[in-house]
């Protein structure tokens, strides 16, 4: 590589703060982090790639390289380069690995590997940071626009609705087709109409920060469609823009706020793309790699040993200061510059990892809790990861959220018919107060969901009881194997009536007891729709028909979509099926019920041998509002035996003021409604009722 100079870029006097590329009036500032570096260089392209310039920073104190280059402007291209210091444990890094900027808030192309245009001088290969001036992103900072949790009439209506940017609007009828699949596309009035029609109140994107799909899967001419595989935090995924993807997202952003819908975003702060000793010199590897990642070195061997809690190579150090503070300010900038609303943190047990262990009071928590911005958002934790110690359910701060896989399992089971879950099914249906403690958290800090991006779709939950992932090139051995699925009766599609009633209605079963259980709803979007990935239970490389969704849909499934939002409806419209605020749980003085009853289905109370009792598939609970909060009497029926089950429940004995309000043995709406209401009657199998009675 031949060092060019220019005599138009002079550097001058600059500053230490802040980090990164930050336009004045003479040109542009660059602060770079790069403790372990020789020389650090700034380069800069034209609009065509070709490199113009190349810049040393000379002025330094401590780990921070920084000086302003004159006659750089707004939309200029540029990328670092750095001749690191010599040691035993350099993993690659040379002048010739053109580096992208940790703090670059947009990138001019998406980064694709490709083999022949890393070797030597990668400038090829790696997309380059375009300068931006933030202000005019965002002339005046989005208010933040999530609740106090004080605000539970809002608060509890939350119904979070999973989405890939992409697949949301790839091959939807009415958005014009050079939108299709684009930030643009994802917030067409028709998508948003939808949602506002399923009753979402919050859309959560899975990965939109720039990000890399891995080397193996380009050997299998595969991608990485989900992008768990980031490289920036603060660069909008160019793959989903038509021309400029900050200005595009943030009007994606925009565009569903002001359709009252909350934006969170599905971040990655647990790994980067740069993988492990044999991955690629992207970014943090040339910059600061014994600070970005958790390495235990080998005092025999020049090679160091990345630990791999993600599974994907590597793992982010959050405990050290710079790591800490560049995720931190990732965060802010998402907030008050962009709007989102909130974050789902992927493999978020890595974020409390002090250096190496876990700890609820870690100091990541520490400043988000303290952060005037960040503590009025939305946080959710996916809480683990695979190293020591990763399972951490229900062990985040008070003020998060965390997806409760034991919801999910629990759930599945039961309705499949799994012996021994009745218990258990009681305890996730009331809020999981076994995880999230009375007194110290919420019951909505449960993120309840049946399905999720990972695993099988709803529709495949009940029409496949074998993963089917032969498309991902890994002979099947990818994905879990633990589904709790089943096909009742024959393994994927089928035109047999009878099967396809039982799956239908164990959709009913399952989506209804997510909307209807106490915590907060996490929807997979698709769903609704009658979705299908063929069986494949961990598509993230399929970038195709298998992952986007389909709105062409046939009657049975335009009549489950219709189910759907009548539930959510269902939900919203009763304050007590939102939330229940027991006596005996003062985390918010507030209570709303007066008492809840057990009943086996001969109308005996519950005892507790019975929830013990395999035999026992039936079970109604009997809920009473508190009178001068909330006057309703609501009977939660259950039948998730194979057969049909005699009921005979004493709280019906006024049957006159009863009324059904959900059947799930019940295809269509107006069958499930205007039903004869008597104190012993018949309940389907796999079967839930609700009943609701009106006091005056």
């Amino acid at each position: 590589m031949q060092k060019q100079t220019s005599t138009q870029h002079q550097l001058v006097k600059g500053h230490l703060h802040p980090l990164g590329a930050t336009l004045t009036a003479r040109g542009c500032n660059f602060s770079i982090y790069c403790p372990d570096a020789a020389q650090v260089f700034i380069c800069l392209f034209d609009p065509d790639e070709n490199e113009i310039a190349q810049v040393a920073l000379t002025q330094r104190i401590q780990s921070k390289w920084f000086g302003e280059i004159t006659n750089v402007k707004e939309g200029d291209l540029y990328g670092i380069r750095v001749t690191p210091k010599p040691h035993k444990h350099n993993i690659g890094c040379s002048k010739e690995k053109l580096l992208i900027d940790p703090y670059a808030k947009q990138l001019n192309r998406p980064l694709h590997w490709e083999p022949s245009l890393y070797e030597g001088d990668s400038s090829q290969m790696v997309p380059k940071a375009i300068i931006i001036d933030p202000l005019k992103i965002n002339a005046k900072p989005v208010t933040c626009s999530v609740p106090e949790p004080s605000s539970q009439s809002i608060y509890s209506q939350r119904v979070v609705y999973e989405a890939h940017v992409k697949g949301l609007s790839k091959l939807h009828p009415e958005v014009p087709e050079d939108l299709r699949g684009t930030y643009l596309g994802a917030c067409h009035p028709a998508i948003i109409k939808h949602l506002q029609q399923m009753g979402v109140t919050t859309i959560q994107f899975l990965p939109i920060m720039a990000f890399m799909p891995e080397p193996f899967l380009f050997n299998k001419k595969l991608t990485n469609y989900w992008g768990y595989n980031p490289i920036n935090f603060f660069a909008p995924e160019p793959r989903y823009a038509i021309k400029d993807a900050v200005k595009e997202c943030y009007e994606m952003i925009s565009s569903f706020k002001q359709a009252g819908i909350e934006v969170i975003l599905d971040v990655v702060f647990n790994h980067t793309a740069e993988a492990g000793a044999d991955g690629p010199v992207l970014s943090f590897k040339g910059l600061c790699c014994d600070h970005a990642y958790l390495i235990e070195h080998q005092d025999e061997s020049d090679t160091p040993s990345f630990d791999n809690y993600s599974g994907c190579g590597n793992t982010i150090k959050v405990s050290d200061t710079y790591m800490m503070n560049l995720i931190i300010d990732a965060m802010r900038y998402w907030v008050n510059t962009m709007g989102v609303a909130g974050f789902r943190f992927d493999l978020a047990a890595t974020l409390g990892r002090e250096v190496f262990d876990f700890r609820n009071n870690a100091t990541f928590f520490k400043i988000i809790q303290q952060d005037p911005l960040l503590n009025k958002v939305m946080l959710i934790a996916e809480p683990w990861d695979i190293g020591p110690g990763g399972y951490q359910l229900g062990q985040f701060p008070a003020t998060w959220h965390e997806v409760n896989d034991k919801f999910r399992d629990t759930v599945r089971g039961f309705w499949r018919g799994d012996k021994g879950l009745k218990g258990d099914f009681a305890t996730r249906l009331m809020g999981s107060r076994d995880i999230f403690k009375k007194t110290k958290r919420p019951m909505l800090a449960s993120i309840n969901n049946v399905t999720y991006h990972d695993g099988f779709t709803l529709h495949d939950l009940v029409s496949y009881e074998h993963k089917h992932n032969d498309a991902n090139l890994e002979n099947n051995r990818d994905g879990h194997n633990h589904n709790l699925s089943a096909n009742y009766g024959i393994e994927g599609d089928t035109d047999d009536k009878a099967i396809l009633d039982v799956r239908f209605q164990q959709k009913r079963n399952l989506f209804a007891t997510l909307v209807l259980s106490q915590g907060s709803v996490h929807l997979l979007g698709g769903d609704e729709l009658s979705k299908t990935q063929r069986g494949n239970n961990n598509a993230y490389c399929q970038d195709n028909s298998m992952n986007y969704l389909h709105w062409d849909l046939k009657p049975r499934e335009h009549a489950f979509l219709d189910y759907c939002r009548y539930v959510i409806a269902l939900r919203k419209q009763y304050p007590l099926l939102q939330i229940m605020h027991f006596d005996d749980d003062q985390f918010a003085n507030n209570i709303n019920v007066k008492f809840a009853d057990w009943y086996r289905r001969d109308g005996s109370h519950k005892t507790d041998i019975d929830w013990v009792n395999h035999e026992h598939h039936c079970f109604a609970l009997h809920l009473v509002g508190n009178a001068s909060v909330d006057k309703q009497e609501w009977l939660f029926c259950f039948n998730s035996a194979v057969t049909a089950k005699e009921y005979s429940l004493p709280p019906l004995q006024e049957s006159k003021n009863w009324s059904c309000v959900l059947d799930t043995s019940k295809e269509h709406l107006n069958e499930m409604q205007n039903q004869s209401i008597s104190s012993s009657f018949e309940m389907p199998a796999r079967s839930f009722k609700l009943l609701l009675k009106l006091n005056s």
